[in-house]
């Protein structure tokens, strides 16, 4: 499920249950995938084109947005759910073997960058109400303040931006 990787799902009568998604441990996890992966804040970071690093990505957005750049929850949340949208579209769309992550802030921006060895360009697609699925690029427009698509000799950088308030 979307947004439950590492928690563990009910099991039945007479079994544990769930476990609580708790802001402490989340916190733990995302300080983890520093720990584990790299700064992408310092270098891109290479993940595995697999569907679970979409969560390890998400983490990493997390501990950077708000814990070493000091942003506001919101734009945490923002933050990490475009994240996830880049992600998985790399994922899902361009047969890779790894993708990268790469964060950057400058005065009054935060400019997150996800590189992938595929030239297919992402395609932003009408969006209807009761639609299930296509709606990531959808998210990137309404959320971020510009967005786009790099082509590289060997792939893509696909990358969106977001206005902050430095103080």
């Amino acid at each position: 499920m979307a947004g439950l990787e590492g928690i563990e799902q009910p099991r039945g009568h007479g079994r544990p249950t769930a476990a609580r998604w708790s802001p402490a441990v989340e916190d733990e996890r995302a300080l983890k995938a520093l720990e584990l992966c790299g700064n992408p804040t310092e270098a891109e970071v290479q993940l595995p084109s697999r569907p679970e690093s979409a969560a390890t990505a998400r983490r990493l957005a997390q501990v950077v947005v708000l814990r070493h750049w000091g942003l506001t929850p919101k734009m945490t949340e923002d933050a990490v759910l475009l994240v996830s949208e880049l992600v998985g579209n790399a994922v899902r769309h361009t047969g890779a073997r790894v993708f990268g992550l790469r964060m950057r802030r400058r005065r009054g921006w935060i400019r997150v960058e996800v590189r992938d060895p595929s030239r297919g360009l992402p395609c932003l697609m009408p969006v209807q109400e009761l639609d299930i699925s296509g709606r990531g690029l959808f998210l990137v427009d309404k959320l971020s303040d510009r967005w786009g698509v790099d082509l590289l000799p060997r792939g893509k950088t696909t990358w969106f931006e977001m206005r902050v308030t430095d103080r």
